[in-house]
């Protein structure tokens, strides 16, 4: 196959607040930089109220503070949720954009483009950043890619990893694989030593931006085995930036008790923007300034946050994030001095307050610092798509990837308890039955209902989805046999299967479309928007570029107008300034007009100008010839 026609493979970390990008180059992994040459994308997408305009990355976070109500964030943290759990709740109060209800109690995310309100599911904001990560991909190879292994946090539950395939689906790629974000973490780690014959025992201990995995792996060789995952899928960076917003929202209002923070939104982005600065200053000072000039009624706030006042804001945070590192090592029956090495991941690991706690854990172990905790799971992520491509080579041809299920799986039975089937902590993939029966006479249908989670009532975990069971022969209670089957796949998505053993009559559900999901319609419909998006996109980048030309164009001629004025009379030197001065004016004037009429704009001017322009060149060729035979002379 010509290298032109081969299908290239990506690995995404698709982040709360940033997103990485990796292809597999030259027996390597190559993490990508974006069009500004940062290493990381922000998870941002920006839409302009009143035009068509969409902005993605850098460049949507850059004018957040300036349209704070049209900039989405924190994506992640509202995929595969129901609106009324608490976390949405608690985090609609601290985002300055609007989140509303559909009609399944799935939050949407309501703005104003181009002039008129419209709503986007969490999947929808997901897919765009995804979009700009396969942008990203495709202009460093300079060719289509459409398979991507997706990093997910070892936590997400099965409604979040499918939603983040829906996601993907409807970015236009195609996710071979999606895997824990520690997992990946473990294999950028891990990568430098294989065919060791010492068996290792590595805890990934990765805080990025808004979720939080702790993973305990044991690495034998080529096998990467992860033993046990705990951890909280809303705890990161994000809320750390949220305590310092709420004690700079204090500071301020002890001196200014009358003006209301609250509904500005403008002013309580450049806040959040200069406190999350402040707190990566903290990383490497003791002390931080937050200074901003006019925020709310042409006041000045100033502010000087110590790290030792930052630490106490988070300290609860901090210390609840050693409970799930507890419970890793009693999951995996590992002990504090059986663990080789603790490798930290993600931003957030970089709080000196962090590492001191995770240190003081391990009795002095100084925790592994040598992976980049921005990188490593886009890293990861991207060498498991090279395995899953056929590509990797020697380097990566023994490596072996087992996952487990983060959560327990089971059904509910009479009386509104839950069986588990599949235990939390179980390899994937994974395939297991359990018997069950009816608990009235004559009973032809059962309901199954398939909930995950720890809790002894099913009402108190997760409904994953149900379905119904019918063409059950009529008998006493406790006679038909009723096998239940899970089957949970790589990616760690679950199909389930009931068969009454009397009647031969079989029902199955994949938990991919039940309440809480997009439907497949819901898929195809935003795919075809966000072709109509990507459209949008290429006649805005077009046109933009149609502008830009002809800009510089305009530049051009009144340096050579400025530069060759002897070459020309009065009345062409006139001709030609005020031909420019009117097609600027045009432009000020005409920023929404499509590239057809900036072309046609452009031909215009061209005919006027051509001329003056070939003359002064003409001049300056003659002068430069007559030189020339002035010396052979």
């Amino acid at each position: 196959m010509a290298e032109s026609q081969k299908k290239l493979a990506i690995g995404i970390d698709l982040g709360t607040t940033y997103s990485c990008v990796g292809v597999w180059q030259n027996d390597t992994v190559e993490i990508i930089a974006n069009d500004q040459g940062n290493r990381t994308t922000p998870s941002y997408v920006s839409f302009a109220a009143d035009s068509a305009q969409r902005l993605m990355g850098d460049a949507a976070k850059n004018q957040a503070s300036r349209n704070p109500t049209n900039t989405i964030f924190d994506a992640k943290r509202l995929i595969g949720r129901q609106f009324n759990e608490t976390h949405v709740q608690q985090d609609m109060q601290l985002w300055p954009f609007k989140v509303i209800s559909d009609k399944e109690k799935k939050p949407v995310i309501q703005v104003e483009f181009n002039s008129e309100k419209k709503t986007f599911y969490p999947e929808e904001i997901s897919s765009m950043v995804l979009t700009k990560m396969k942008e990203v991909a495709e202009t460093y190879v300079g060719g289509k890619v459409q398979d991507a292994v997706i990093t997910v946090p070892a936590y997400f539950n099965d409604s979040q990893r499918q939603a983040t395939k829906d996601a993907a689906s409807i970015a236009g790629l195609n996710a071979t694989r999606i895997i824990n974000e520690p997992t990946a973490a473990a294999i950028a780690y891990g990568l430098d030593k294989m065919g060791a014959s010492k068996t290792s025992n590595i805890l990934i201990y990765d805080m990025g931006g808004g979720t939080f995995d702790v993973s305990l792996l044991k690495i034998e060789g080529g096998v990467f085995e992860v033993k046990a995952t705990a951890g909280d899928t809303h705890l990161g960076g994000e809320d750390f930036d949220n305590r310092v917003v709420d004690f700079c929202i204090k500071e301020f209002n002890k001196k200014h008790k009358d003006i209301d923070l609250s509904g500005n939104h403008k002013a309580l982005r450049r806040m959040r923007t200069q406190c999350e600065r402040a707190k990566r200053t903290l990383s490497s000072n003791t002390t931080a300034t937050i200074e901003i000039d006019s925020l709310a009624e042409g006041i000045d706030f100033s502010v000087v946050l110590t790290r030792a006042r930052f630490e106490e804001l988070c300290l609860d945070y901090f210390k609840a994030s050693m409970e799930p590192v507890e419970q890793v090592l009693k999951d995996s029956g590992c002990s504090k001095k059986d663990v080789s090495e603790v490798v930290l991941v993600g931003g957030s690991t970089r709080i000196p307050k962090v590492q001191q706690l995770i240190q003081e854990f391990f009795e002095g172990k100084e925790p592994c610092r040598s992976i980049n905790p921005d990188e490593a799971v886009a890293y990861g992520a991207t060498v498991q798509a090279a395995i899953l491509n056929g590509e990797g080579g020697d380097t990566c041809k023994d490596v072996l990837l087992l996952d487990v299920t983060p959560l327990s799986l089971g059904v509910e039975l009479f009386g509104g308890v839950m069986s588990t089937i599949i235990p939390r902590n179980t390899s994937i993939p994974k395939r297991k039955m359990a018997t069950y029966t009816t608990d009235t006479d004559n009973q032809t249908v059962e309901t199954i209902k398939i909930f995950e989670g720890e809790r002894y009532r099913a009402k108190d975990n997760h409904l994953l989805g149900s379905f119904l069971l019918e063409g059950i022969p009529r008998a006493p209670k406790g006679v038909p046999q009723l096998d239940v089957t899970f089957d949970i796949d790589a990616n760690g998505i679950l199909n389930v299967t009931a068969t009454c053993r009397e009647s031969k009559t079989t029902n199955k559900v994949t938990i991919s479309n039940e309440k809480g999901r997009l439907t497949q319609a819901d898929i195809d419909n935003m795919i075809a928007e966000a072709q109509k998006f990507k459209a949008e996109d290429k006649a805005l980048a077009d046109r933009q570029r149609a502008r830009e030309e002809l800009i510089t164009y305009c530049d051009q001629i009144l340096d050579t107008v400025e530069n060759s004025a002897e070459k020309i009379n009065k009345d062409e030197k006139t001709l030609l300034e005020s031909t420019i001065t009117d097609t600027q004016e045009w432009l000020e004037h005409n920023t929404e007009v499509d590239v057809n009429q900036i072309t046609g704009k452009r031909r215009e001017i061209e005919a006027i100008c051509r001329p003056v322009i070939l003359k002064i060149h003409s001049a300056k060729k003659t002068a430069s010839t007559g030189g020339k035979k002035n010396r052979r002379r």
